[in-house]
């Protein structure tokens, strides 16, 4: 009898569980095709290239919104057995509250590592996949940023030409063994810049030990400077931020490459703060699951569901402000980073620890 009751949990939650999921996906859909149409209106291409890259991005999205989703699933799980008698049945044959507290809390707890090791390196590679193709079509193709094996290579396009700068590694705000190529707007190459270092904390960056070759009635004439001044429309903000994206890099990512991460010019600041924001998912699904126990398993008395979805919006919101100031308050250095991203996992961990001890009084 108990591992029938016990299906009957699990088999009930998880299918409510993807049948939000589902719901959640089929409105990610609907909204975000309506972008990617507006970004290929003017291209060339049919209706199967929008429809595509939106359906290889929004399982991304939907992994963001995992923990809210997993709350308005148990939310609506516990409302189901509890108005249909379930509940009632299940004390019955010996299942307290906290008994089914914990049996749906470690199955969300569950969910988040076979997310974070089965599912997260699929989506990373699906998104990886959209931002390559959305690159293709780019308007601003004439502006392009690149990082592989050869280094940094970034082009720009002014009122003069084109510009071509490569770097071999980033250094914090510098750059090291800069090269610059200036081309004519007949694409005729005028000048060469070689510097051992470059500073882009802003958009004049600062050549140290530099070498400039310009063309003087067609011949290089060589010039040495100890500093040298070029701007740029790029600095080192605006380069870091085009390749901070946490939803390329999947957990395993991480684990595994996080020295050659860091090695490729990721920021460790921001390789940290994406390792822990993926550490604390399972624990936030079982403390969002936890919140919704909490908040039916009060009475078994049926009652009316929308007083429900009010107090679920309400919650999902409240964590979802409280999650997002705490990070702030990290990326601006008012607390430790890291410690920003478990505070709101310690504060819910507290806020269920009194609410468990209530409903296991019930």
């Amino acid at each position: 009898m108990n591992n029938l009751l016990l299906n009957y949990l699990l088999r009930n939650f998880l299918k409510t569980f993807f049948s939000v999921v589902l719901v959640i996906y089929c409105f990610g859909m609907l909204l975000n095709l309506f972008e990617e149409i507006e970004f290929f209106k003017n291209i060339n291409v049919s209706i199967f290239k929008p429809l595509m890259l939106t359906s290889i991005f929004v399982p991304s999205m939907i992994i963001k919104l995992l923990p809210f989703i997993i709350f308005i699933s148990s939310m609506i799980f516990m409302i189901k057995i509890r108005n249909n008698k379930d509940l009632l049945t299940l004390k019955v044959y010996g299942y307290s509250n906290i008994k089914i507290f914990f049996i749906l809390a470690c199955t969300s707890f569950i969910l988040g590592w076979l997310v974070l090791i089965i599912v997260s390196p699929i989506t990373s590679s699906m998104v990886k996949y959209y931002e390559k193709t959305k690159s293709q079509y780019a308007r601003d193709i004439d502006h392009l940023v690149t990082f592989n094996n050869n280094g940094l290579w970034i082009k720009e396009s002014n009122l003069n030409g084109e510009r071509i700068i490569t770097a071999q590694k980033p250094d914090g705000f510098n750059l090291v063994d800069v090269t610059i190529f200036n081309f004519n707007n007949d694409f005729i190459l005028n000048k060469k810049i070689f510097a051992k270092k470059a500073n882009i904390k802003s958009n004049n960056w600062v050549l140290k030990d530099v070498i400039v070759f310009e063309t003087k009635d067609g011949i290089f004439e060589r010039k040495y400077f100890d500093e040298f001044t070029v701007t740029s429309i790029y600095n080192h903000e605006k380069i870091t931020s085009l390749f901070n994206n946490s939803d390329t890099m999947s957990f395993l990512d991480l684990m595994v490459d996080y020295k050659n991460l860091l090695n490729n010019g990721y920021s460790q600041r921001f390789l940290n703060q994406s390792l822990h924001s993926m550490l604390s998912l399972p624990f936030f699904l079982f403390l969002m699951t936890s919140i919704a126990s909490i908040l039916t398993m009060n009475t078994l008395k049926k009652s009316n569901n929308f007083k429900f979805i009010i107090i679920g919006l309400i919650v999902s919101v409240m964590v979802y402000y409280f999650k997002d100031l705490s990070i702030a308050l990290g990326q601006t250095d008012r607390i430790p980073l890291i410690l920003s991203i478990w505070v709101p996992i310690i504060a819910l961990s507290l806020f269920t620890f009194i609410g468990v001890l209530q409903i296991n009084e019930k």
